[in-house]
């Protein structure tokens, strides 16, 4: 572990006589059982939203701002603001129960200003990610642990679980010269780290040399997905509104760029796709023949209220992951991507899915009809040498 970055950790004794599993407590519960011994003294920012949460449900902004010898007097929020319900660029306010100031970092400017840390003597972050390289929560935190560097103002990791679990990884690497704000760091686009690793990889490889703190977790085993936890599930955010939807969201998502609509404006986002070009039949054949592992496709149609055709009627296709074990959400991104592009050449625009997917070699290995298992099996390389760079940052086993 580098000399810059501390991992806070709390093991106290096992209840007496208990056998049964604990729940996972996240950062902002540790950070409470250590009666905020990190933060004494300081003067805070927290980097937040509705994700926030202590497990008793207590929002980590009123804990903090009644927390003794804390004095909290900063809030900023990432993408979709405080409460998490924007889906636009979200403006400065402040908060209606201790009347701090909120500043967004999803307005007029994503990179947080020297006078937004102004006075601060330490930063904290505490949101839900959402366990793919393009959420951008991701990025407002890399951007938050630059600023804090450059101003000397040390950097806390209240930590929590990888929805999707810490073990599987997916998806091409993102191609140097495609960072942006969907794309923080040259990494998967499943990459099975929780944010505390994530920025401990961060500010080492990306030599951010920040003075970073994680609060780990306890009890969480990499193994673990959001429903293995004991935690209340939140929605990230408008759209991402179940653990159902968060496995088929890395594969789904990519394909919006191309001119699908991915579910915005309808109950179920990510757990269905199509356009008013698609026929609903054809596709659903098409797909069933790729024999995508892990995963039951049906036709559907649907008429969006928000986003791509919305008030048009779409055909489409529904997804349901019947076996997570087998399910790889790239693999069928991919098989989606392929069967759009061979059957709507004329509609779908295959060459705009770069955006997300992160790697231009993918999009042109596709676009020439490779066979997406043989493309798949292209990154193993460049996984492995991920691997061996994300095993240095990794704090729970």
């Amino acid at each position: 572990m580098l000399n810059a970055t501390t991992t806070f950790r709390w093991l106290p004794e096992a209840v007496a006589g208990s056998g049964s599993v604990q729940h996972t407590m996240t950062g902002i519960d540790v950070l409470e059982a250590q009666n905020f011994a990190a933060l004494q003294g300081k003067r805070v920012g927290l980097i937040t939203n509705h994700t926030g949460v202590d497990s008793a449900g207590r929002r980590t902004i009123d804990v903090l701002a009644h927390a003794p010898g804390v004095k909290l007097v900063a809030l900023f929020s990432p993408e979709h603001g405080i409460a998490g319900r924007m889906d636009d660029t979200v403006a400065n306010s402040s908060d209606e129960a201790t009347g701090l100031p909120i500043y967004s970092l999803y307005g007029e400017t994503r990179r947080p200003t020297a006078a937004m840390f102004a006075n601060l003597d330490a930063l904290v972050y505490d949101i839900q990610d959402a366990g793919v390289r393009f959420y951008t929560y991701v990025t407002t935190m890399g951007y938050c642990m630059e600023q804090a560097a450059k101003q000397r103002i040390a950097f806390f990791v209240l930590d929590r679980p990888d929805i999707l679990g810490g073990e599987v990884i997916e998806g091409p690497m993102l191609d140097a010269d495609k960072t942006s704000f969907v794309a923080y760091f040259p990494m998967p686009v499943r990459f099975g780290m929780t944010l505390g690793e994530l920025a401990q990889m961060f500010n080492a490889e990306n030599k951010i040399g920040a003075d970073l703190h994680v609060i780990a977790m306890r009890n969480w085993r990499r193994s673990e997905t959001h429903d293995q936890t004991g935690l209340a599930w939140i929605a990230p955010s408008p759209n991402l509104r179940t653990l159902r939807a968060a496995f088929l969201y890395p594969g789904i998502e990519i394909l919006q760029a191309g001119g699908v609509s991915v579910g915005r404006g309808t109950d179920t986002p990510f757990e269905l796709f199509g356009a008013p070009w698609v026929h609903a039949d054809a596709l659903v054949a098409e797909l069933k023949r790729r024999r995508i592992p892990g995963l039951s496709i049906a036709p559907t149609e649907f008429t969006p209220s928000a986003g791509v055709y919305k008030d048009e009627r779409c055909e489409g296709v529904s997804l349901t992951v019947t076996n997570r074990g087998s399910f790889r959400s790239m693999l069928m991104g991919l098989e989606i991507i392929a069967a759009l592009h061979k059957l709507y050449p004329q509609n779908f625009d295959i060459a705009k899915t770069v955006e997300l997917v992160g790697s231009q070699s993918t999009i042109d290995r596709l676009q020439r009809g490779d066979d997406p298992r043989d493309v798949l099996a292209g990154w193993s390389s460049d996984l492995d040498k991920f691997r061996a760079t994300r095993q240095k940052y990794l704090i729970y086993h």
